[in-house]
């Protein structure tokens, strides 16, 4: 074995024909075998869920990528919320009492904007709002951060892909740049996502859920991602999934939903996904990496 070590510090050795990679050269190649980490409406576990705050949070830890979901208000306009109804993380019910079911698209947006959206997460939160799609991604751009963009129940909202992509051409988000490493728009409906890849065929986009092995080459012809809960996953589905092509050429990817502890992440990153969708991305980052 001989070894040689550099001025500055950088040793390889060589033993039997195999080279032993030097120390940073490891870990970054150590980083690209590790899932890449979503903060699940944004870092959920520890700020309101799709607040700004949340983003933030996600930024202190160091997580590039954020999670959200869109819904469209009774004026059309695009608001950051999971629930289509306004009732479990907003004071809607105190605000607006008799508007039951309170759902998001019976209220406009200046009505919705009026709802505190951090309180029931906690006291420091409170007078948090319901981020509208603009300003989310312009706390997103401030951060410098990526986006993992959910259409929320497509069937409610007709055309919310369009509206969805104006205001992210509007915002900048649908340059080359942007598209190419730091946007993916999926959906829990197909059509949904098949609007938005005939709409935008550049756009990256996933399918959430866990197609039969036998339907994925349908899938693959308009989506770049297979995005499963992780209850349903196995080893044997994601080498399934990443035999195939998506809509842009490359193998599918899968990222998993919603992985919260140390133990299920370093399962899943066992199975061989790609991406783990997580309330506490410090805690999958720290086990996967």
């Amino acid at each position: 074995m001989s070894v040689r070590t550099t001025a500055s510090g950088t040793v390889a050795a060589l033993l039997g024909g195999c080279v032993l990679l030097p120390a940073a050269q490891a870990q970054a190649a150590a980083a690209q075998d590790s899932p890449v980490v979503y903060a699940h409406r944004g870092a959920s576990a520890y700020a309101p869920e799709n607040t700004l705050a949340a983003v933030d949070a996600a930024d202190d830890l160091g997580i590039a990528w954020v999670e959200n979901d869109v819904q469209l208000t009774k004026d059309g306009v695009l608001v950051v919320l999971h629930d289509t109804t306004l009732s479990r993380t907003t004071d809607a019910e105190r605000v607006f009492p008799g508007r039951a079911p309170w759902a998001v698209k019976d209220f406009t947006a200046a009505e919705i904007a009026k709802l505190d959206a951090g309180s029931w997460f906690g006291a420091r939160f409170a007078g948090a709002r319901v981020p509208t799609l603009t300003q989310y991604l312009r706390r997103v751009e401030r951060n410098r951060q990526k986006l993992l963009l959910e259409i929320k129940s497509p069937q409610t909202y007709p055309g919310i892909e369009k509206e969805t992509l104006r205001v992210l051409r509007e915002e900048g988000w649908l340059d080359r740049s942007h598209v190419k490493h730091r946007l993916i728009i999926q959906s829990f409906g197909a059509e949904s996502v098949k609007n938005v890849h005939v709409q935008r065929p550049d756009v990256v986009t996933g399918f959430l859920g866990t197609p039969p092995v036998a339907d994925l080459p349908s899938y693959a012809k308009f989506t770049d991602q297979i995005n499963p809960s992780y209850t349903t996953l196995g080893a044997d589905y994601v080498k399934a999934v990443q035999k195939l092509k998506g809509a842009h050429g490359k193998p599918l990817r899968v990222n998993t939903w919603t992985v919260n502890d140390a133990a299920k992440a370093a399962e899943v990153a066992g199975f061989g996904v790609d991406g783990i969708i997580t309330n506490n991305p410090d805690t999958v980052r720290d086990a996967t990496r």
